[in-house]
């Protein structure tokens, strides 16, 4: 049997107790770190708690070793965890599928996802839209096709959550074109950087016709939700390129629709000070 197991948001401790006990009697444990990571837990704090030995999963490995992942998981228990939900990122639907095609059955052991303890912040859920991400730009690659579904989401009265970038284990194009084994520093997108990105794509598509989301929309920025340092804060999209929300992971919520009463009291325990 194939088990994806959600890890939940905050840290080791926000296992279920359905999921703990699966990971203590799997031949073989998977730790997949590229979707999301634990901020402040390494794998070896996961080890002890688990007293099990954890095998790091990035995103080469899993598209290329598939088959190591699900060898004799017809007969075995293997666990692969997934910080969030595990189904929180569709990349691991492709697995599922794999496992379906050599006869191995899967069970999914869900748990908190940034998608749900979005809600935290008092926004509600089902005000929400198309969840979004938003990639890092680099000097030759500035797509801007997020913007296109926040004003949708706009435009049917709806909430939009943004997903920021994560780059980990990733190889520079030099390092590619030389075939070189060689990886770039982690990277994570603040809030910051995605309200920049933000406004400039909203300045470029102004040039040709009119859009929704402008400076003054008003924002939320989330980061690590569900630790005990998780951090909120209500501004302008303006205002988020100043905002300090310290260490990832950072997320981003634009407010697409007038506010309820209570989902506006709620954003007063956030709203970010003048400045």
């Amino acid at each position: 049997m194939l088990y994806l197991i959600g890890l939940g948001l905050g840290d080791h401790t926000d296992i279920t107790v359905k999921g703990l006990k699966i990971i203590k009697q799997a031949k073989r444990v998977y730790l997949e770190s590229y979707t999301s990571i634990y901020c402040d837990d390494s794998i070896d704090e996961l080890e002890k708690f688990y007293e099990r030995p954890v095998i790091a999963a990035d995103r080469e490995f899993v598209e290329q070793n598939s088959d190591q992942i699900l060898a004799n998981a017809d007969i075995d228990d293997i666990a692969f965890l997934v910080v969030g939900d595990p189904l929180g990122a569709t990349t691991h639907t492709d697995l599922i599928l794999r496992a379906r095609d050599k006869g191995i059955e899967h069970r999914i052991i869900h748990n908190a996802s940034i998608i749900n303890a979005c809600g935290c912040c008092g926004l509600q859920l089902y005000n929400f839209g198309e969840v979004i991400s938003i990639p890092l730009w680099t000097d030759q690659w500035r797509p801007t096709s997020f913007l296109d579904k926040i004003e949708a989401n706009i435009n049917h009265g709806l909430h939009t959550l943004c997903l920021l970038d994560i780059k980990v284990k990733e190889q520079s194009i030099e390092a590619m074109m030389r075939g070189r084994q060689e990886y770039l520093p982690p990277t994570f997108m603040t809030v910051n950087v995605a309200a920049r990105q933000l406004l400039e794509s909203i300045e470029e598509k102004s040039k040709q016709q009119t859009t929704k989301l402008t400076a003054d929309t008003i924002c939320v920025a989330l980061a690590r939700i569900g630790s005990d340092k998780q951090k909120i804060i209500k501004g302008t999209l303006q205002q988020m390129i100043n905002v300090d929300m310290g260490p990832p992971l950072h997320s981003l919520i634009i407010v697409g629709r007038p506010l309820h009463h209570i989902e506006n009291e709620m954003l007063t325990l956030y709203t970010m000070k003048q400045q």
